[in-house]
């Protein structure tokens, strides 16, 4: 007769839970695209309101002394780098969709941070993105870094005239360079800036959107994830030592 013996490792195993896979379970895609659809939605609504509410050169003040709102627009990426090279940000910002997705994809169910912080990653790269693919405006550069922008009124061989974004309004005429960079170009809304100052420094000099501040929040959250993961994976890793 056999008998059949069970060790400490296979009874470890056999008691450990089966680990469920986000792609696979409801609960963690709710929570994924509820944050991308909730920040969306906050991001356009925001964007379409300032810039039909408030005229182009008001600042109207949010919170004195901390917070206020002027129309911007601005052709380039996060904090206005790499203006003129919108094309260029709309691959990388499809490139970094599907790099979320994948994220999701290989995270487990119980990553409900990692899942909302995805979500608003997700949401604020949607919703630049959709600026960048709808909104045009017509940019003129200088030699000296300046830049102006509106919509194109009317174009001579010297001068160029432009009003007010997106309605043409206030038209007003400018010295046309010979900057190749001239012309219409995709441009991201922004509306939001922040007053606060260390003394003379301002402490955010970028006027933002709603989709930036799901992007860095959404970008902060998801560091702190992989921070704990490499902490607790070097734990594991680690050798413990029996006592005498």
């Amino acid at each position: 007769m056999s008998t059949t013996s069970s060790t400490p490792a296979a009874a470890t195993l056999a008691e450990a839970p089966v680990e469920r896979w986000a792609m696979s379970h409801a609960a963690s895609h709710l929570r994924l695209w509820l944050t991308v659809v909730f920040g969306l939605v906050a991001d356009l609504w925001t964007k379409d309101w300032a810039f039909r509410e408030l005229a182009p050169h008001e600042s109207r003040v949010l919170i004195e002394n901390l917070a206020s709102l002027q129309l911007s627009l601005n052709p380039g990426a996060l904090f206005g780098l790499g203006a003129g090279l919108a094309p260029i940000f709309v691959g990388a910002s499809v490139l970094a969709l599907l790099f979320v997705l994948y994220l999701f994809a290989n995270s487990s169910a119980s990553r409900w941070s990692m899942h909302i912080a995805l979500g608003l990653v997700l949401a604020g790269a949607i919703g630049n993105l959709y600026d960048r693919t709808t909104q045009s405006a017509y940019v003129v550069y200088y030699r000296d870094g300046s830049r102006v922008i509106g919509t194109l009124v009317e174009e001579g061989p010297q001068a160029i005239t432009l009003g007010d974004f997106p309605n043409g309004n206030n038209p007003r005429v400018y010295r046309l360079p010979d900057d190749p960079r001239t012309g219409p170009q995709p441009v991201v809304r922004d509306f939001i800036k922040i007053e606060a100052k260390l003394g003379n420094l301002a402490l955010w000099p970028w006027i933002f959107n709603i989709a930036d501040a799901w992007l860095v929040v959404g970008v902060a959250v998801l560091l702190l994830n992989f921070w704990f993961d490499g902490k607790h994976s070097h734990e594991r890793a680690s050798p413990k030592s029996d006592p005498a």
